[in-house]
Formats: C-alpha cells, structure tokens, sequence
C-alpha cells in the first residue's frame, strides 16, 4: 500500500456530497481532523489502509471502486489523446488522471465527441467508395462502421447466450420480485450500489431515454417512455452491474475487431440481459408453449411490451428445452432495417425479408393490429409471418409519433404449433413472395420495384407488362 498511494480526494468528495454530510461531520465520524480530510480531498495527502478499512466499516464504501472507478476513463481519455490529431499535447497520464477524477463527466463528453469524430471519418470512407463507383479519382477504404460490425455478427448467429440466462436466473431468484419486479430492482440498486431511479419531465430531458449522473448516483429516466421500457432501462443498469461477468464473457465469444464495437454489442448484450431478467427463461418458455406463443397473452401475463415479448421468442433456444425457432426483423415506414435476429440466426439466404408484399409493410395502415400471413419463396419454403405496429416514445402535442414495424416469423412446419397458425391464408394458400426484388424471378409481381439483376428486362414496344420492371 506504500509503494502504491491512493490519491482519490475528487471520489471521496463526491461520496460525501451524495451523503449529504460537512467535511467536519465526516471528518468526526472518520476520527480525524476537518483540515486533514480538506488535504485528502484536495488530493494533498493520499488514502491510509486505516483510513480506507474506516471508510469502510463507517460508511460501507466499496473500496475496489473507491480505488479504481477512473481507470476505464483513462483508458478512453489515452485513446483519444493517442490520435495523431492530438498526439504530444500531454506528456504522460498525470493529466488524463486528474481529468478523469476531478471532471468525469467532461472526460466522458471529451470521449463521446472523439467517438463521433471517428464515425464520421468512417462515414466519409463510404462516401469515398461511393465516389470511386462513379468514376471519381479517390483512395477507397472497406472500413465498415463498429454498428455495422456488431449487427452482422448479431444477426448470423443464435440469438441465444447461456452464459447470460444462467446468471439471469440466479439473480431473479435472488430478488424475489414477487409481482413487483420494477420496485424489487429499484430497492436491489439502492441498498446494493446507492443507486436511486427518479423519472424526469420532458423538459428535463429532451432528447434522452435514461442518464446515469455518478455525482449523485442517481438513474434519470425519460418520462417519454412508456412504464415497460422503464423497467427494461432499470433491469438493463441492473444487468450491468449484477450480471457484468456473463456479458463481458459472452462478449469476448464475439470477437470483435475494435473496442468501440465491444461498446456497442455491450449495450446490445445489456439489453439481451434485461429481456431474461424480466422474463426468466423455464416460466417464459412454459407459458409460451402453453398459450401456443399467443404473443399478447404473453405480453399480459408477464406486463411487458408486445415488442419485448416478440423479441423474447427469438431468444428460446436452451439445449434440451427449445421453443419454436422464431426470428424478428424492425423497420419503419420508410423501409429502413432497425434490426433483424433469430433464434437461429436470421435467415437471410433463406427468407431475406425485403419483398414489398411482406405483411410488415402492410402493417402501417392498419396500426395496432396483427397480421398474420402464410408465406411461400420461390424454391418452396414456406414460412409464417405476424406483423405488427409498435409505437416510440411518447411525444408532444406537436411532434409526429415515431411508429416502427415488427415481423416475427418461423418455418411453416411450426405454424400448428403457434395460435396464429389457424389464421393464415388457409384456402387461399400460400401469399408468393421474394427474398428481395435484385434476387427474385417471379414474373408479372404487382408489388416489384426493382430490376432483377439476374434476368434481362424485356423492354418490348409492342408489348407492356404488368411491371415496368418486366423481364424475359
């Protein structure tokens, strides 16, 4: 402990204001003088090991955060700093330490800008590519963005991470939630990290769904969303801290080229973590197969979204007790891909989900209601589709609401197996479609909107199809 003090005043600092206590009273409980403790604040005289044992006992500080909680900020703040843009403006670490202990949220601003900063010169690498493709003179890169990165890995493999649902199970257990999962986390992030959820107006904040203040350690939350993506935003901060070996573990499996993806696919994970502690896996499963994965039954019995509960089928898929290898793809009206995944992976060279007659584009003119459809591709497979509307956060009297489409969908050997199975075509049979309008040969299609790039158009004067894009 000698040969490595512990200069942490800014911390310990801010420890006090949360306890809302004068350096006077703090240095009483403390058994040292307020002049003192004004020195260890100040970062003039280091931590003693009686010091921190009292910190301790008297105040229940975790020491190993006390002692390291700025060093993944140095971390970030030497990366940003190591750019040839800023390299040789600070000779060693002593200032990235201050930085990060005396102002972490301005060291965290500091690291957010430099992340913007290297997306857009990613982005510019696309718009060089984009250049070369039209006869521009420009150097290309193939540099993809981390996002771009991260879903593709997401969306080929099983949606499906042991690792997190064992540690998920565990920890509902040990909450006991009862019927009040939301009020249990609250009290577990509290008691556990000193951590209190307060839920803020609009006018607070604007343009963010949670903000985590390590001054205060308090959880804001927006009041836009809705009471389930509250308690998913609470069981995700909750994830972090209880389950963060399951999902550091199950993010090295992913193998990522680059750290700022390791942040990205760490949220994502986050996210998966949540999803199992509010729906635990062996319940989840059970009461699916037992309504026939009626997804707003589902979505009831659990009180949670019908996104959340869509999403939550895709996850089924535990060695030994699989529900039905269901897969989800998100878009908006604009036909922009949010995300795809799958029990399986998404199946992209089987199913591609871009033709136009899918019922998820349908969807936006019939909000709020599900629709069901029996699906054949042109080699035969045959799969089912429900599709359904879904709103985003709540807005304002003058704001547009912000309205995506899910599409959940299986093999068609499954279909009898699910509620919705009944509800398909039936008579009418299967609804043809396409993996995507570049990749599919179906000829004389009301709904195509692009040149099939394997096929010549057949651009006769005499003759015209049903399609502009009509080929031979």
């Amino acid at each position: 402990m000698a040969e490595n003090k512990i200069f942490a005043g800014p911390r310990l600092r801010r420890v006090r204001n949360t306890l809302s206590l004068t350096q006077t009273a703090m240095a009483e409980a403390l058994e040292i003088s307020p002049s003192y403790l004004n020195l260890i604040e100040r970062n003039q005289r280091p931590l003693t090991v009686q010091l921190l044992l009292k910190l301790s006992s008297v105040f229940k500080i975790d020491l190993d955060e006390l002692q390291g909680e700025a060093g993944g900020s140095v971390t970030q703040l030497r990366e940003v700093f190591s750019d040839p843009l800023l390299a040789g403006e600070i000779p060693g670490d002593q200032e990235l330490i201050e930085l990060a202990e005396a102002a972490p949220n301005a060291a965290g601003g500091l690291v957010k800008l430099y992340r913007a900063y290297k997306e857009q010169a990613s982005r510019l690498t696309d718009l060089a590519d984009l250049l070369a493709r039209e006869g521009h003179e420009t150097s290309v890169s193939a540099t993809r963005l981390p996002m771009d990165e991260v879903r593709d890995v997401l969306e080929k493999r099983p949606n499906y991470f042991a690792l997190i649902e064992e540690a998920a199970e565990r920890f509902h257990e040990e909450l006991k939630p009862g019927d009040d999962l939301s009020g249990a986390i609250r009290n577990w992030l509290q008691k556990s990290h000193g951590i209190v959820v307060k839920l803020l107006p609009v006018h607070t904040m604007p343009g963010l769904r949670r903000r985590y203040d390590r001054h205060s350690m308090r959880l804001f939350l927006s009041e836009r969303l809705s009471p389930f993506d509250q308690l998913r935003e609470i069981a995700m901060e909750a994830s972090l801290l209880a389950l963060k070996d399951a999902i550091l573990e199950e993010l090295e499996g992913l193998k990522l080229s680059s750290h700022e993806a390791s942040r990205i696919a760490r949220f994502e994970l986050a996210r998966y973590a949540a999803h199992a502690l509010m729906m635990p896996y062996g319940n989840f499963l059970a009461t699916a197969q037992r309504v026939k994965y009626d997804v707003d039954v589902l979505r009831s019995r659990f009180a949670v979204s019908f996104e959340q509960a869509a999403n939550r089928l895709t996850m089924l898929q535990k060695p030994g007790s699989a529900g039905v290898p269901f897969f989800m793809l998100e878009i908006d009206n604009a036909g922009h891909i949010f995300r795809r995944a799958g029990a399986q992976g998404f199946p992209q060279s089987r199913f591609g989900g871009a033709c136009p007659k899918l019922n998820i584009h349908a969807a936006f003119a019939q909000p709020g209601q599900i629709l069901v459809d029996d699906v054949e591709m042109p080699d035969g497979a045959e799969f089912l589709t429900i599709s359904r509307t879904l709103e985003g956060p709540q807005g304002a009297f003058a704001e547009r609401v912000r309205r995506t489409a899910l599409l959940i969908g299986c093999d068609g050997a499954h279909k009898g197996e699910t509620v919705y199975g009944d509800a398909a075509r039936g008579a009418m049979g299967p609804l043809a479609v396409g993996p995507a309008c570049r990749l599919c040969e179906r000829q004389g299609c009301l709904a195509r909107a692009e040149a099939p790039l394997t096929r010549p158009l057949g651009l006769d004067e005499m003759v015209t199809g049903l399609s502009i894009f009509d080929f031979q």
